[in-house]
């Protein structure tokens, strides 16, 4: 899917890059990613397991597309797959660290 620039008045960077990390389980990919900087298929899948198989495929896609993630398919069997930042993914850490941390302090508001 070819993704639009958008460049057009104040605000519309951040369209572009929600465009990028917007997703029910992209950020939460991105952020298991910076965590353990390398994840096999299976093991993103024990850390979302509320994520379909099918849905965490197409997510993987998605972001592997826009360069954020790379994808390396070893030829054995069964199959590995391992996941990894790109440079421009890992220019994203900041941004979910900081939304780690966010989420940190809401949830302790509202125990």
């Amino acid at each position: 899917m070819e993704r639009k620039i958008h460049d057009c008045m104040d605000g519309c960077p951040v369209e572009s890059t929600l465009q990028i990390i917007s997703g029910k389980w992209k950020c939460v990919i991105l952020y298991r990613l910076i965590k353990h900087k390398v994840c096999r298929f299976s093991e993103l899948q024990r850390y979302m397991p509320g994520c379909s198989r099918r849905m965490l495929a197409l997510q993987l896609n998605e972001l592997e597309a826009d360069n954020i993630i790379s994808k390396k398919v070893y030829p054995v069997i069964p199959p590995k797959t391992e996941y990894s930042l790109t440079e421009l993914g890992e220019t994203l850490i900041p941004l979910i660290t900081e939304m780690n941390k966010w989420g940190e302090m809401y949830n302790q508001i509202h125990r």
